[in-house]
């Protein structure tokens, strides 16, 4: 793995499987109610030239990962949810660079994004532990990426979590942070 691409991939790329067995779903599920605490514990003592510096050269600040979480797994929830809720519905992508370099994920202060991940992957997790095995195999039409399951969905998420927090993690190991 070349720098760039450690730098860039941390935990590796994302390579979910179509399905999963309920252990494997379990352990996936942990991830996303650890992640709060996880992503607090990463920031924690950051001050304001540390959150508003990249993770990586031409990468997003810890500022932008921070609430690209927020964004991006409040999409996934809402996405989750219309998937059990309807029949294989097809769901509208976003522009998540053009997110993060808008005014309010470059500059407001992140703790509303972590009490906002807080309070929604409570939610969230709820949802998935009440999941059926059929649930899991319900999903969503991605016009970029076509059909979706949501097994295959959690275990994406589960890697996401793990990948923007080792971003953070990463950036304070090697500035000593």
């Amino acid at each position: 793995m070349t720098d760039l691409e450690e730098l860039r991939f941390p935990v590796g790329r994302c390579n979910p499987p179509a399905t999963s067995l309920p252990g494997i779903r379990a352990a996936h599920i942990q991830t996303l109610r650890l992640l709060p605490g996880r992503l607090r514990a990463a920031v924690a003592g950051l001050n304001e030239s540390q959150l508003d510096t990249p993770y990586r050269q031409d990468g997003w600040t810890v500022r932008q990962v921070v609430h690209h979480f927020a964004d991006s797994h409040a999409n996934a929830y809402i996405r989750f949810k219309l998937a059990l809720t309807e029949d294989w519905p097809t769901i509208k992508p976003y522009n998540e660079a053009a997110w993060a370099n808008l005014p309010d994920s470059r500059t407001l202060p992140i703790d509303g994004s972590l009490d906002f991940v807080e309070a929604m992957h409570g939610r969230w997790v709820a949802v998935l532990e009440a999941m059926s095995d059929e649930d899991f195999r319900r999903g969503y039409n991605h016009p970029e990426h076509g059909r979706q399951n949501l097994a295959k969905v959690l275990a994406t998420y589960e890697w996401h979590s793990r990948h923007h927090t080792a971003h953070i993690t990463s950036l304070c190991s090697r500035q000593g942070w």
